[in-house]
């Protein structure tokens, strides 16, 4: 039987990031998803890395190289297998890795967050505003997945089902209002090793109190080998949709193979509860 084509693209994700040196080995057996000073790190990181077959090559990627490449090649795994389930998710899909900082670069582009522009105006022409607001609804993701409007013809290809007096105010009428609207935020997170990791969590809300309309999914992957840090951002509800890791199965049979029996129960936890899961899980979930 030839290999499911979301098995086969989970394959070059890993072989993206073994090519770039986003994963490999230095010289002294460390995976580069690894922390140097912890031990227990460096087994898991290990095995996952000789498990995806990595070479042993120089140092590690500067922290802000490694983290902009593996948000590329998240990216790049999402346009290979989410496009694919049109049959289940019908639409006109992007998906792109987003660049820079600021208001141009976050999610004021997208109509659930389209009022966010005037509160920016506003925040600058005021400072007692920004003394108040801060930048607390400033929202620059990694990744994002947005769906384009639909036009009143392919609405209406089977039946009659709108006209100018009907339905005036949906968003996914291309004749009512003309921005994407924002599907799903993907925060990459390469390690979870500063308080910097919780800016997911930190984005997750401001997804949620900022919106004016659905709420996109959001969802965080990871290259972390450590069950306790992965359980920072995965345990708990309310923000986070789930955390995704780059290579769970290879994960799990690390932490059964070198790990402690805490962390065996911690990783079972977070599968078992739905609160963890592997790439592959994330273009399907997307669909829902």
């Amino acid at each position: 039987m030839p290999e499911a084509l979301f098995g086969e693209q989970r394959s070059r994700f890993h072989a993206q990031l073994l090519a770039e040196g986003i994963l490999g080995i230095n010289a002294k057996g460390v995976a580069s998803n690894a922390d140097s000073s912890s031990k227990s790190s460096q087994a898991y990181a290990g095995h996952i890395a000789r498990a995806l077959r990595a070479e042993t090559a120089g140092e590690r990627l500067p922290g802000q190289t490694a983290g902009g490449q593996f948000e590329q090649a998240c990216a790049n795994f999402l346009s290979e297998t989410f496009t694919e389930l049109g049959h289940l998710r019908p639409g006109e899909w992007t998906i792109r890795k987003v660049g820079g900082r600021g208001m141009a670069a976050g999610v004021s582009g997208y109509d659930q967050y389209a009022h966010l522009v005037d509160l920016n105006a506003a925040v600058l022409a005021d400072p007692s505003l920004q003394a108040v607001l801060g930048n607390a609804y400033a929202i620059a993701p990694d990744v994002v997945v947005s769906r384009a409007p639909v036009s009143d013809e392919e609405i209406n290809a089977s039946q009659w089902l709108v006209d100018d007096d009907v339905a005036v105010h949906a968003s996914l009428r291309a004749s009512r209002q003309p921005r994407p609207l924002l599907h799903a935020v993907v925060s990459c997170k390469w390690t979870l090793r500063s308080d910097r990791a919780q800016n997911a969590r930190s984005e997750a809300l401001n997804l949620i109190r900022n919106r004016k309309g659905r709420l996109p999914h959001t969802v965080v992957v990871t290259g972390e080998p450590t069950p306790t840090r992965i359980s920072s951002l995965a345990l708990g509800t309310g923000d986070i949709d789930c955390v995704y890791h780059f290579a769970l199965p290879e994960l799990e049979a690390a932490v059964r193979e070198v790990g402690s029996e805490d962390a065996v129960e911690m990783l079972q936890m977070m599968v078992e509860g739905k609160r963890l899961k592997d790439i592959a899980d994330l273009p399907l979930d997307l669909a829902v």
